[in-house]
């Protein structure tokens, strides 16, 4: 009988430690905040993240972080996670496959770990992952030559020439970090840079960098390996290694079986306090209808998610 008793109690802790109070799905600038706050609440926090730190971490300098001049995104993304840990969140290195709602709670499958868990609130701080171009060879020289992270893979193209698809700010960026290491970056803008002021004259200051204007890519051809662009225009490019910086999609699957609003965009509808169109779930950074993508924005809608989380709990379950 004891066994018994010794058996039903190891199964009742093995459960007890797959309930939590608040799951977030994303460990990012929004995501860390989220927990750091809800946990900080007295709130059982998990965050599921595929990629600590986010998209932030493949930004080679960040100079418009209040608080930092000036540091990396990894750098800031450590900060991040190790303020959400130094407030009991615990992390847990996985892909949610699917989110379903069951009465109150919300039942959480994972992928690699195999685990079922449950949460009495979600907050979804997915982010965005990269726009394809769809231009001929895209896809066939993808990690030969094409690239979407010149942080991750500038390195592979010292002394050579590179371009790079796109007029933003984080094109410029990525143009910048290419030139420190190639010897000439061509960037590809559809119409005109769009970038902030200062990086736009960071990139007429430097002699590495030709902007070219009023052109799209029609085709990436090579035979092994990249070996240039095609211009609508025409004209050919001879390159190396092309990097493509044309905006982000939001990663809306989990909010879309979920029955969460979306905008025509496909990004999650939020109000003020972060709630979503579904009674229990919030969400917050790039995934969002968020005016300006930017990390600070992200980081403030994740401390309002996780404080709404509470509230939210603290009405649903605790209030009787």
């Amino acid at each position: 009988m004891a066994q018994n008793n010794n058996n039903n109690n190891n199964n009742k802790s093995k459960m007890e430690e797959s309930e939590y109070d608040l799951i977030i799905v994303g460990g990012g600038c929004a995501g860390y905040p989220a927990g750091m706050y809800a946990s900080r609440f007295n709130l059982k926090t998990l965050v599921i993240t595929k990629l600590r730190g986010g998209l932030i971490t493949m930004t080679h300098v960040v100079e418009n972080y209040p608080g930092f001049i000036s540091l990396t995104g990894q750098e800031l993304a450590n900060n991040l996670e190790n303020h959400a840990k130094a407030n009991n969140v615990e992390i847990l290195d996985d892909d949610v496959s699917s989110i379903e709602k069951k009465g109150n709670y919300f039942n959480v499958k994972v992928t690699y770990a195999g685990k079922e868990l449950k949460a009495k609130a979600i907050v979804l701080a997915t982010g965005t992952e990269h726009r394809h171009l769809g231009a001929p060879g895209e896809k066939e020289f993808f990690g030969r030559g094409v690239s979407y992270c010149a942080t991750c893979d500038g390195g592979f193209y010292k002394d050579k020439i590179v371009g790079i698809v796109g007029g933003s700010d984080s094109a410029a960026k990525e143009a910048m970090v290419l030139a420190q290491n190639s010897s000439k970056v061509y960037m590809f803008v559809r119409s005109k840079l769009r970038a902030e002021p200062i990086n736009i004259d960071r990139i007429k200051a430097n002699p590495k960098i030709e902007v070219i204007t009023g052109v799209n890519i029609k085709e990436i051809y090579g035979n092994k390996f990249v070996e240039g662009v095609e211009l609508d225009n025409g004209k050919k490019v001879e390159l190396s290694g092309i990097f493509i910086a044309i905006g982000m999609l939001p990663q809306n699957d989990l909010a879309k079986s979920l029955g969460v609003e979306l905008n025509k965009r496909g990004e999650i509808i939020i109000d003020k306090m972060s709630k979503t169109s579904v009674d229990g779930v919030f969400s917050a950074g790039d995934v969002t209808n968020m005016t300006w993508k930017q990390g600070i924005v992200a980081a403030a809608e994740g401390s309002v998610a996780g404080y709404s989380a509470f509230e939210y709990i603290d009405e649903k379950f605790n209030n009787n």
